[in-house]
């Protein structure tokens, strides 16, 4: 085949010829953007089915991470009102306030307790170890065993029995004259944080 002339580019003119001096074939860029016309049917169905695969697959781990997060915030709940039942309950014994009804200030903040341990209302473990309503389901104050679920949380899987398998939630039993407060979770894994 005879070599087009230097510099000559077929696209950009029609006015190249071949070096033996025969015309050159004439493309436009048009008639080359005519043969280009994107993607066939059959490649957006493929690509259309392999996102829907990937969704089907990638949509039940994030479905469950909510009951994971609900779990993880039934634990740090656990945390915090073993804490703050121990930091309480350290601060009564050293100021002598472990009758059956008191007041003890921790870093400020007057609790309310029972046998030296915080009570069950809304100035005692709820301010202590600041669980809020905002934040969690809490039963009546006033009432013992006290439970703290995450928000969201059905009913159903709101027990009062800390250590069982079933439930989603802390539960704070107060102090007596001869038991100390106990703090338990109840659910062994966020299958019933729903």
């Amino acid at each position: 085949m005879p070599l087009v002339e230097a510099g000559c580019d077929p696209l950009q003119s029609k006015c190249c010829v071949y070096r033996n001096g025969a015309a050159a074939p004439s493309f436009s860029r048009r008639d080359i953007m005519k043969k280009q016309q994107g993607f066939t049917l059959i490649e957006l169905i493929v690509v259309i089915v392999i996102l829907g695969i990937l969704a089907a697959t990638a949509l039940p781990k994030f479905a469950d991470l909510t009951t994971d997060a609900r779990f993880a915030a039934a634990q740090g709940a656990l945390g915090s009102v073993n804490a703050a039942a121990n930091i309480v309950h350290a601060t009564a014994l050293v100021r002598g306030q472990t009758g059956a009804t008191g007041t003890v200030s921790v870093e400020g903040t007057n609790i309310t307790t029972i046998y030296g341990y915080p009570d069950v209302s809304a100035t005692g473990i709820q301010l202590a170890a600041n669980i809020l309503p905002s934040s969690y389901q809490i039963s009546a104050a006033g009432t013992s065993p006290q439970t703290f679920a995450p928000l969201g949380v059905a009913s159903a899987n709101i027990t009062t029995t800390p250590g069982t398998a079933a439930g989603c939630n802390v539960v704070y039993t107060t102090a007596t004259a001869t038991t100390p407060a106990v703090v338990g979770l109840a659910g062994t894994s966020g299958a019933n944080c729903k």
